[in-house]
């Protein structure tokens, strides 16, 4: 069997899409069905099949879903395990949307300085989404935004920032009283589904603030490029990139003690990539460190 495969058949059934899977292993789609089909015809089952414009795994792709993760985990780990140090296998790392493009870079350069072979695999994605693929093993750690539920045993969390919640606004109502823009100008809301939006709508309802809701959508930047056009106010934590991108956006302090979203890393304390999650960690704390721009007097 060969493991390329296997590797072709979890990533379908991740993405639920042929087209993607493709996109991500740099195949064409017919090379990915083929060789799904190789490996059907190696098990004697059929794995996927199409559901309107979704590809899902049969009953029999289901039942080795798991164990062909396993397999792979255990192939990335003896590859691992036995290098001569010149390589580390492969490290595959979560980082949830908003890093993407402020944390990301700056990490991953500090990271190759102390390992310039080092061969990444980065997955984006939702922090509970991450933080579960970290305690199945299929990431080696992940940036999140700190989990609302017990970790996976085997894990470890350590907070690397704290972002209080502010109100982000139009650069010319910056002298505006922060309560008094929620309630009466337009409200753009973070995404209730995430942590950050989900401790704004509860600040909202404590203090009993009822905003003119325009819009409601995820992503920490699109929400400040909409501010900056005069569509509104948003609620967010305080990232610190926001205020380094050059828009012409105020960030304005709430007059209550604002909720505060973590953000940190998750690592599997075992096997063959530990030493390189600690050294992300370190990594880590020192692109934290840098201290947003202070709150206007």
């Amino acid at each position: 069997m060969d493991i390329r495969y296997l590797q072709s058949f979890v990533t379908v059934v991740d993405l639920g899409s042929l087209a993607q899977a493709a996109r991500q292993l740099d195949l064409t789609p017919a090379a990915v069905a083929a060789r799904i089909h190789a490996l059907e015809e190696d098990l004697g089952s059929i794995l996927i099949k199409r559901a309107g414009r979704t590809v899902k795994p049969t009953a029999a792709g289901i039942n080795i879903l798991e164990q062909s993760r396993s397999v792979l985990r255990d192939v990335r780990d003896l590859r691992a395990v036995a290098s001569d140090g010149t390589t580390l296998g492969e490290f595959r790392l979560g980082v949830f949307v908003s890093a993407m493009t402020s944390i990301l870079p700056p990490l991953l350069k500090r990271l190759y300085d102390g390992f310039p072979e080092l061969n990444v695999f980065v997955a984006p994605g939702a922090s509970v989404d991450l933080c579960r693929q970290v305690g199945s093993g299929a990431l080696d750690a992940a940036i999140v935004v700190e989990p609302q539920f017990a970790i996976a045993k085997g894990c470890e969390w350590q907070s690397l920032v704290e972002e209080p919640l502010v109100v982000v606004a139009p650069a010319h109502l910056q002298h505006r009283d922060a309560h008094d823009l929620l309630q009466n100008e337009p409200f753009i809301r973070y995404d209730r589904s995430v942590l950050g939006g989900q401790l704004a709508d509860r600040y909202l309802r404590d203090q009993g603030i009822r905003p003119r809701q325009r819009l409601e959508m995820d992503g920490l930047l699109p929400i400040a490029a909409l501010v900056e056009q005069g569509l509104g106010v948003g609620l967010i934590p305080d990232w610190p990139s926001l205020w380094q991108s050059g828009r012409a956006i105020a960030r304005i302090a709430l007059p209550v003690r604002a909720p505060v979203r973590h953000v940190g890393l998750i690592w599997g304390e075992y096997g063959p990539r530990v030493k390189l999650a600690h050294a992300l960690l370190e990594d880590a704390k020192l692109v934290f460190a840098k201290p947003p721009a202070p709150l206007p007097a």
